[in-house]
């Protein structure tokens, strides 16, 4: 199997490995399957989003959870197709760049990193503006709650950038909690809640405050129905799962490992987070006022379980966002050290380097947490509502990734080399239908003049990059922005045994 000439198999060359320190290929099944865990998060993400659902669509809302579970599943599995076939750190960057060409594929990846900038702080702003203040019973502002973020991120990017293996430890026991805690808080609920009566299956089906009328409806050109924004709560859970991708050259037979890991961590945290889902909201007595507290879901667990258990849930939801935002820190600087590795984003000098000593892209990690840093103060100062328009943000950007790259799929998918491991065989077709149809239909969403603080960090950001992309145009014209110095990394992977799925 030989394609030297082919540019969707490639890396930086023999030459320039040479020179720069290489990161290690150790990383286990596993801790790839941590790390979409832990990206995901559903104790993270439902815990964020949980009462902006209950205000905007009312329990009804947590039905539209299994779609978004399914349409999710279809992109990771199309995402697995992918990273069986181009196993290289920079995930959609680097996907694009081969199944197009290296102008769109710098665009998406200069996306990907507008996403990874704002969902870090989206996640982290969390511990600081509704969980600790009722953890530690102080008012939180919005001053404290800049602090508190900003001491989380440094804490992250200072682990991430010091030992990748301490990460992966720190992350892993981060998500083995999560999975252990949240599948005993869901058993918990359903037989304390069944056994006292407190279980009321009609909440499940009611719209709490929200009107009936008009409910399931279509929307306008800048209006989208109670229901349909209801698919913000899954959309924004069920995302990053393709960071498992970004560690393709740290791991061993990526090939199987990495779509497996991306598939399973999608549909495990779907299945559990629909029971959780349904455990809360079935016990959330009076939905309308609940959807007014900052911790409806803490709410539920104090009301049900006792103070004690509301206090521990409270603490494991402080442990699953840090993990997930040390996740994001640690893709997000991946992303930035492979741009740079191709000569392509903005100081790539500084940030292709690898730490000889420590083995991590250390400079790009210290950007990544500038980045953090800048994001959070724009939000929190120009916002009023900072937190949905962080979460928002961080729904939408990965959408637009998702979309694009299962377009480009569609397209190239003859012309990709042939798979090591993973495929998605007679299925391929049914699973680019299923999703397409959910792609579209959650782009569609984002018309919404709620959404308009979203836009216009979206906007502002591919500002800051065209400005970028010019100065490159005009360094070195279309033509030398392909690829630089690219060799065949099929002697590499011949060089492994083969591995079956």
């Amino acid at each position: 199997m030989t394609h030297a000439h082919d540019p969707v198999r490639s890396l930086a060359s023999p030459t320039q490995a040479e020179h720069q320190p290489k990161m290690a290929k150790d990383l286990s099944a596993f801790t790839l399957f941590a790390v979409a865990f832990g990206f995901v998060s559903i104790a993270t993400g439902i815990f964020t989003a949980y009462g902006s659902v209950l205000n905007s669509s009312g329990p009804l809302g947590i039905w539209t959870w299994p779609i978004v579970v399914v349409g999710q599943l279809a992109v990771a599995l199309v995402f697995g197709a992918l990273a069986a076939r181009v196993p290289v750190t920079g995930y959609a960057y680097q996907w694009v760049s081969r199944l197009a060409n290296p102008v769109i594929g710098w665009i998406m990846g200069w996306i990907s990193f507008m996403f990874l900038g704002v969902v870090v702080v989206a996640v982290d702003y969390t511990i600081a503006s509704t969980i600790l203040p009722v953890l530690l019973g102080y008012a939180g502002t919005t001053a404290n709650a800049w602090a508190i973020t900003a001491v989380v991120i440094l804490l992250q990017a200072a682990l991430v950038a010091i030992s990748t293996h301490a990460t992966q430890k720190v992350n892993n026991t981060a998500v083995t909690l999560q999975l252990i805690g949240m599948i005993g808080l869901t058993v918990l609920l359903f037989a304390v809640g069944l056994i006292t009566g407190q279980f009321d299956w009609s909440t499940l089906f009611s719209t709490g405050s929200v009107p009936t009328e008009g409910y399931f409806a279509l929307g306008s050109l800048s209006d989208i129905s109670p229901w349909a924004m209801g698919f913000l709560l899954g959309a924004f859970t069920i995302v990053g799962f393709e960071s498992a991708a970004n560690l393709a050259e740290e791991t061993k037979d990526p090939a199987n490992v990495v779509p497996r890991a991306m598939w399973r961590a999608v549909l495990s945290l779907g299945v559990l987070g629909f029971l959780f889902l349904v455990a809360v909201t079935g016990l959330s007595g009076d939905p309308a006022a609940l959807a007014n507290s900052p911790t409806p879901v803490a709410d539920v667990i104090t009301t049900v379980l006792g103070s004690f258990v509301g206090k521990a849930l409270l603490v494991l939801v402080v442990i699953s966002i840090f993990s997930c935002g040390l996740v994001i820190t640690l893709s997000g600087s991946r992303l930035i050290w492979a741009m740079s590795r191709d000569e392509r984003f903005p100081g790539w000098r500084s940030f292709r380097k690898i730490s000889p000593s420590r083995g991590t892209p250390m400079n790009a990690t210290v950007f990544m947490f500038l980045v953090g840093q800048a994001v959070l103060g724009v939000f929190s100062a120009f916002s009023t509502d900072a937190l949905f328009a962080l979460f928002s943000a961080a729904t939408l950007l990965p959408a637009v990734i998702y979309a694009g790259t299962v377009a480009l799929y569609i397209v190239k998918r003859k012309q990709l080399p042939p798979t090591r491991g993973f495929t998605l065989g007679r299925w391929e077709v049914p699973v680019l239908a299923v999703a397409v149809v959910w792609l579209i239909w959650e782009l569609l969403i984002f018309r919404d003049e709620s959404f308009r603080a979203s836009w216009v960090y979206v906007f502002v950001m591919l500002g800051i990059g065209a400005v970028y992309f010019v100065w490159l145009l005009s360094r070195k014209g279309i033509r030398g922005l392909t690829m630089p110095d690219l060799a065949s990394i099929d002697a590499e992977l011949d060089a492994e045994p083969p591995h079956h799925a």
